[in-house]
C-alpha cells in the first residue's frame, strides 16, 4: 500500500547549506570594526547554527561575559550589512542535498524551510544558490511571533505549506532543532555534518544522517 506523502521540514544552516564560511566571514568584518583580528573558526564554526550576536560573542570570545547586550548592537549590524552583501560567495549545498530533494519530491513530498535565519535572508540564500523553487514555504525567525525551539514556529510551518503535523519531519542539524521537533511530537531527523558541539547524537533525534544520500532510508526509518 502506498503510504500518503509528508511535509519534510529543513532547518537551513548547517543542515541544507553550508553557509559557515560565508558567517564567519561576516563576524570577523564586524571584529575588523573594531581593529580587533579575526575570530578562531574553531570557535565560530559551532555557533553558526544560533545566529549573528552568538558568532560575535565567539569571535570576541571570553571577553564576551562583560560586553552588555546593548554594546553589541553595532557590531549586529555590521555582520548583517556585510552578510547581505555576501551571503553566497563560499556557501554550498551540502554533498548528495540536491539528489535528495529530488527524490523527495518525486515522492510526492511537500519541502518546506523552518530556520532562526532572518526570513529575508533566508530567502535570498536560497535564490542565490538556485534552491528557492524547490520549497513551498520559507519561515524565519521573524516570520512569526515566536521562533524556534517553541514548536509552534514548527507547526506553524507546517501549516502554511498546506501540510499536517502529524504526518511530517523536521531535519535539522541543532540541539534547538530536535528540542523543537519533540516539543511538536515530530519526529526528527539530525544530520551529523552540521555545526553542533557535541555530535547531535547527544539530543537523541529520530535518526542521524551522516550524508544525504542516507535521508531517504532515515525517512523510512521514523515516518509514522
Amino acid at each position: 500500500m502506498t503510504r500518503p506523502p509528508l511535509t519534510l521540514v529543513f532547518d537551513l544552516d548547517g543542515t541544507l547549506v553550508d553557509t559557515a564560511p560565508d558567517l564567519i566571514k561576516a563576524a570577523n568584518h564586524a571584529m575588523a570594526t573594531l581593529g580587533r583580528p579575526p575570530g578562531d573558526p574553531r570557535l565560530l564554526r559551532p555557533a553558526a547554527s544560533h545566529g549573528a550576536l552568538a558568532m560575535i560573542r565567539a569571535a570576541l570570545g571570553p571577553e564576551a561575559a562583560t560586553w552588555p547586550e546593548a554594546t553589541l548592537y553595532p557590531l549586529f549590524d555590521a555582520f548583517i550589512a556585510h552578510y547581505e552583501a555576501n551571503i553566497a560567495i563560499e556557501s554550498r549545498p551540502y554533498p548528495g542535498l540536491l539528489a535528495a530533494l529530488d527524490r523527495a519530491a518525486a515522492a510526492g513530498h511537500t519541502l518546506a524551510v523552518c530556520t532562526n535565519k532572518r526570513e529575508h535572508l533566508a530567502k535570498q540564500l536560497l535564490a542565490e544558490l538556485g534552491l528557492s523553487r524547490r520549497f513551498k514555504v520559507v519561515t524565519g525567525r521573524d516570520t512569526f511571533a515566536f521562533y524556534k525551539p517553541d514548536p509552534l514556529h514548527l507547526t506553524e510551518t507546517i501549516a502554511l505549506a498546506g501540510g499536517d503535523s502529524a504526518r511530517a519531519i523536521l531535519i535539522g542539524d541543532s540541539a534547538t532543532d530536535v528540542a523543537t521537533a519533540k516539543a511538536a511530537k515530530i519526529p526528527v531527523i539530525a544530520v551529523g555534518f552540521g555545526y553542533s558541539d557535541p555530535h547531535v547524537s547527544a539530543f537523541d533525534p529520530d535518526a542521524i544522517i551522516e550524508h544525504y544520500d542516507a535521508l531517504d532510508a532515515a525517512i523510512a526509518k521514523v515516518r509514522r
